[in-house]
């Protein structure tokens, strides 16, 4: 099962760089909890479910004329969790502005779908939060 998980976690990222929520929405509980990077965008609360995704693409869409998740280091960490670490590869709308910056993602498990995505701005980060040494 756990192999399915770090396929689904792919599925997700590529369905995320499409900016495909059906896609998206396949892969996840109805009510799936996403924590992005950086929650002061969004107040502060994680994302719900469909509309909290929906407002998350239309968020990067808004803000990145290019936004991609390059996943490289995908990792089973059993217990129905998966590691991610990659890069955000991104040209800001209107400013033109370049980013290039790690990023990690713990992508939990339920019923075989995605529950819960914790995002976290660093690689060093994301291993810690997986009980994992630098």
């Amino acid at each position: 099962m756990s192999r399915a998980n770090v396929e689904i976690a792919k599925r997700v990222i590529d369905a995320f760089n499409r900016r495909d929520l059906d896609a998206i929405l396949e892969c996840v509980t109805r009510d799936v909890e996403w924590l992005p990077a950086m929650p002061v965008t969004f107040g502060g609360a994680p994302l719900r479910g469909r509309e909290g995704i929906e407002s998350y693409i239309r968020e990067v869409s808004d803000t990145w004329d290019e936004y991609h998740v390059v996943g490289q280091d995908l990792r089973d960490l059993g217990v129905d969790q998966v590691l991610v670490l990659s890069r955000i590869e991104g040209r800001g709308a209107g400013s033109g502005g370049l980013v290039d910056a790690a990023m990690g993602q713990i992508f939990e498990f339920r019923d075989s779908k995605i529950a819960r995505v914790r995002t976290y701005l660093d690689h060093g980060e994301a291993l810690r939060a997986a009980g994992l040494a630098e």
